[in-house]
């Protein structure tokens, strides 16, 4: 099977702590099930991405202050989404909307959106994150790349996005055997367009390419004109219980 290309990394990999990485739902006024489900106990949860409108929006927003209250008093992280835009976006930009998720929703961290991947941007990029572990202690860090970058990355944030892609690509998808240097608990899978009857193939694909945050969902893009993340999948409550009960090898 192509995604199992390094023993080394599927050794690494055998006994993972699988739990989902929220990308970002649709605002809670759009999706309130969504969010309330969240919430849930007993869901495996690591985090949950909150975009009020491609970043903290102009002022606070009650229905997203709720929500993150919410989830902050049930002990799960709120991260705050900073678009970086491929290192294109000014970095005073970017720490003025982590300053504004800090102060309007107490947020536990920030996700670095379509983050760069080319070793030229690594100074920037780590003068980004030191930088917002100054303003929020314990800060967690998650660079969503989508896919493998310089393996510098690795080391300024306490998690990776190695792959956000659909699953016509990541049924077939390699691991970087750099990723073997490092446990489980650093890297990130995003899937969309899974299908219910493949769920245990790309759990164990994850589980094999050492990736312990996952947020499988048989939403699409529809060619780009969706975001496949805004809505549960359709069959959470199935991969609820089977990331809870582990899925064997």
């Amino acid at each position: 099977m192509p995604h199992l290309t390094s023993t080394t990394s599927g050794t690494a990999s055998t006994d993972l702590c699988t739990g989902f990485g929220i990308p970002g739902f649709a605002h809670p006024l759009v999706a309130p099930v969504e969010w309330a489900e969240l919430t849930r106990p007993g869901t495996p949860l690591h985090w949950v991405v909150l975009n009020v409108a491609n970043g903290p929006g102009a002022r606070p927003d009650p229905h997203c202050l709720e929500a993150a209250g919410r989830l902050r008093n049930a002990g799960i992280r709120v991260l705050g989404h900073l678009d970086v835009t491929h290192g294109a976006r000014a970095f005073g930009e970017v720490i003025s909307d982590a300053h504004r998720y800090l102060d309007w929703y107490r947020a536990d961290g920030f996700f670095l959106d379509r983050c760069p991947t080319e070793r030229a941007m690594l100074p920037e990029i780590r003068r980004t994150v030191t930088t917002l572990r100054a303003i929020r202690d314990d800060a967690h860090i998650v660079l969503g790349h989508g896919t493998h970058p310089h393996p510098g990355y690795a080391e300024s944030a306490d998690q990776l996005v190695t792959f956000s892609g659909p699953w016509s690509d990541y049924r077939w998808s390699q691991v970087a055997e750099w990723t073997a240097d490092y446990p489980p608990d650093r890297f990130c899978h995003f899937v969309h367009g899974v299908p219910r009857g493949h769920l245990d193939e790309a759990l164990r694909i994850a589980r094999w390419q050492g990736a312990a945050t996952i947020y499988f969902t048989d939403r699409t893009d529809r060619c780009g004109r969706v975001d496949p993340w805004e809505a549960m999948p359709g069959y959470w409550d199935e991969i609820v219980s089977r990331i809870g009960t582990g899925v064997s090898e």
